[in-house]
């Protein structure tokens, strides 16, 4: 599922174990959809390599995008290059909250969320609510009642996007010369039969 928002994208995801000092359980960073910083795999030019000889692989095993692991896996590390170090901003900033030891009104006040200013909502060591964000002020996770929604960032949406871009011509490109190839086989065969009529 993915949500945009302000041209980033969301996505809610189920909890991992929390082996944590507080109750709610850590995202699973190893989700697809939730990203947070690994150095490259690659150079950007062996990527785009990658990229396209998987998006022929696609297309000549009929796949396309997420159907395929591998390109998941390839968007996964690609992406996750640019993200926000999101393991490291979520675990610090549930450390300060539950450092924090002034309960929180459960209840959400609406109009401070409409207009920004929750953070997080918690009652002793119940959280139900929690904003994450990276140093260049971008929201990148929210908890929410027991779920986690990862929010792309703006390099992640234009890195992935970029992506995309790369993926797309190959595949479009691999389609283009398998349907040539289907085109004169099948010109071949017809004039086949027509010479063994004759």
């Amino acid at each position: 599922m993915r949500i945009d928002n302000y041209n980033t994208f969301a996505q809610s995801r189920l909890l991992s174990s929390t082996g944590n000092n507080w109750n709610e359980p850590l995202p699973d960073y190893t989700d697809f959809n939730f990203n947070t910083r690994k150095a490259p795999a690659m150079s950007d030019e062996k990527y785009r390599e990658t990229i396209i000889e998987q998006a022929k692989k696609d297309q000549f095993a009929g796949k396309f995008q997420s159907e395929s692991n591998g390109f998941r896996s390839l968007v996964k590390s690609y992406v996750s290059s640019v993200s926000p170090d999101r393991k490291k901003i979520i675990t610090e900033g549930l450390t300060a909250i539950f450092r924090n030891k002034n309960p929180q009104p459960k209840t959400l006040n609406l109009i401070e969320y409409l207009f920004g200013n929750v953070k997080y909502c918690k009652e002793a060591t119940d959280l139900s609510y929690a904003e994450f964000y990276d140093s260049n002020g971008e929201m990148v996770a929210s908890y929410s009642n027991g779920r986690w929604i990862s929010y792309g960032t703006k390099a992640e949406n234009a890195r992935e996007s970029e992506l995309w871009g790369i993926y797309n011509e190959a595949w479009n490109n691999a389609a283009r010369a398998v349907k040539k190839i289907n085109s004169e086989t099948s010109t071949y065969s017809t004039i086949s039969s027509i010479d063994k009529s004759v």
